[in-house]
């Protein structure tokens, strides 16, 4: 297969740090057009200023993807500017972790206007433009949590599994149409949704991951060799999709790893 990003067009949402980072990063090592999206313009000039320095091709954009007027308006003018658009990779998205007996509905609509709202924007506003030029590529991150769930994250995994939905379901009506859609479900990798605060827990109280945690390079290369081969779940490492197999063969035998985890974090959980 040659490379398939060369001289393409790529959106990258949440593209100052992170995966969104790493795959701007590697979609300009494979020679695409990267506009760096996100609402820490500051880190995305960064980005982008390192793609140019080294000779690829991008530009940095400041983008809160909650505002809907907002990423539209991204999408259309980078389809005048650059003739078309490829890939839309809607990756931006935050965290509160916390007992759900503790989330306000604040923390609820943060996570749902960015995390939800934020990917159904550029999905909708990618699609209807990919439609009319007849082709492109959605990418939406989600998470593992997305397909298995994870305790004490309500607000992020609820996020995640309606992206899931709209990722499949969105999928089978494009196909036809020439638009590809393809939804990210990660394990634990090494980015800034780690930092996000945790309601009423003392971070090194907490336990360690189950898991060790990917390079967020690794995790773009992942995504990118996902997309080569047009998947419909990129899911990935090897204990992610160990895990999504176990869960599909029985949800129950989950429960108990998850009220284990409650334990543990209730164990730690500040009384106030």
């Amino acid at each position: 297969m040659g490379n398939l990003f060369d001289g393409k067009v790529a959106i990258v949402t949440g593209g100052a740090s992170g995966i969104g980072r790493a795959l701007s990063e590697q979609l300009s090592l494979r020679r695409a057009v990267v506009i760096v999206a996100d609402i820490n313009i500051e880190g995305a000039q960064q980005v982008a200023s390192g793609i140019t320095n080294g000779g690829g091709r991008a530009r940095a954009v400041h983008l809160d993807v909650s505002r809907a007027d907002d990423v539209k308006k991204l999408v259309d003018d980078t389809a005048s500017e650059y003739g078309r658009l490829d890939y839309m990779f809607n990756n931006a998205g935050i965290a509160v972790g916390g007992d759900a007996c503790d989330l306000t509905l604040e923390h609820w609509l943060r996570i749902i206007n960015v995390n939800l709202l934020g990917v159904i924007y550029g999905t909708t506003a990618a699609y209807a433009l990919m439609v009319r030029q007849g082709f492109g590529h959605i990418v939406n991150t989600a998470s593992l949590a997305g397909l298995v769930g994870e305790v004490c994250n309500a607000p992020y995994v609820t996020s995640k599994f309606a992206i899931v939905g709209l990722s499949q379901t969105l999928r089978n009506e494009a196909a036809d149409l020439g638009v590809k859609v393809s939804v990210v479900c990660p394990g634990y990798v090494q980015t800034p949704v780690w930092d996000s605060p945790i309601l009423k827990v003392k971070k090194e109280d907490l336990p360690k991951p189950l898991f060790k945690m990917m390079d967020a390079t690794k995790a773009a290369r992942c995504i990118l060799k996902g997309v080569e081969r047009n998947q419909a779940f990129i899911v990935f490492p090897l204990h992610a999709r160990f895990l999504w197999w176990l869960y599909r063969l029985s949800p129950s035998i989950m429960e108990p790893m998850g009220r284990k985890m409650v334990k543990d974090f209730r164990a730690v959980r500040i009384e106030s």
